[in-house]
């Protein structure tokens, strides 16, 4: 543990993200109104006005946007969104890909057909396929998070199956099998935990890119309905009036970015830290 937060990029990462998951969970307090109230007598309002919202005195931190909403609690709200689909949509597709790679990379008659299908799928571009699934599915949650994960499988899938190929020749699982040890047996206790580092390397950058396909499919009108809060949709909203009141757009952007730079970054410090041979390279 020490040694991971010797790690420069870790201590970033960790940092900026703790900051966000924070004002994920306290939202509903530091947000100063519901997200979605409106109030036609401050449309468009700049940030920093005062005034009263609904008949009730409020600040107007980064002011309102073209139907009365005010922004900044729909940008706090929107921090537990991208959170959400980050963090499920990593787990979901490490955890589909590892058990895939494990049968790939461990059986050579199901290789042969699985990365057949692993190779089509890589072959359709994310945000295209993510957005047909999302319109088959339904512009919900869980849709979301599937639509953008089924993409990222492959690459997980085709990490796993070459660990796994490397892996299997090792001699403590040449003896397990001498042992006549169950495959499952085999590929739970040996296989798998010498996978977890890269796996869980991968998984930052799956979460980084979720984040930024569901922000860019809100933006599009594709991803979660309007009257949730997502940054896309905060920015979708705002662009009509951008020359106007840039803020409308910036204001969420302003989170976004350090979001995904945080997860970016404590993928590559715990590459760093957990990957031996990159290690050297490095230095």
């Amino acid at each position: 543990m020490n040694k991971l937060f010797q790690n420069s990029a870790i201590r970033f990462g960790f940092a900026v993200l703790g900051i966000l998951v924070l004002l994920a969970i306290l939202a509903p307090w530091l947000g100063t109104v519901d997200p979605a109230q409106m109030d036609a007598n401050h449309i468009n309002t700049k940030a920093g006005a005062i005034g009263e919202f609904n008949g009730i005195a409020h600040h107007f931190w980064m002011g309102t946007d073209s139907v009365g909403r005010d922004i900044y609690s729909r940008v706090l709200f929107g921090t537990r969104i991208s959170l959400l689909v980050g963090l499920f949509t990593a787990a979901l597709a490490v955890v589909l890909g590892a058990g895939l790679g494990m049968l790939a990379g461990y059986f050579k008659a199901v290789d042969a057909v699985l990365m057949r299908i692993m190779d089509g799928l890589m072959a359709i571009p994310s945000v295209l396929l993510a957005i047909a699934l999302v319109a088959a599915l339904g512009p919900q949650l869980w849709t979301v998070v599937v639509a953008i994960c089924i993409p990222e499988v492959p690459r997980v899938t085709r990490l796993v199956r070459s660990l796994v190929l490397t892996l299997r020749e090792e001699p403590y699982v040449e003896a397990a099998k001498a042992l006549a040890t169950p495959t499952i047996q085999i590929l739970w206790r040996h296989i798998l935990p010498n996978s977890l580092a890269p796996l869980l390397v991968q998984g930052t950058f799956i979460a980084a890119s979720a984040v930024l396909t569901e922000a860019a499919l809100s933006f599009l009108g594709l991803g979660l309905p309007a009257d949730i809060p997502t940054w896309g949709n905060i920015m979708a909203e705002g662009r009509v009036q951008f020359s106007q009141y840039p803020g409308n757009v910036l204001f969420p952007a302003l989170f976004l970015v350090p979001m995904v730079l945080a997860i970016n970054l404590l993928g590559d410090g715990l590459r760093d830290v957990l990957d031996p041979k990159f290690s050297k390279r490095s230095n």
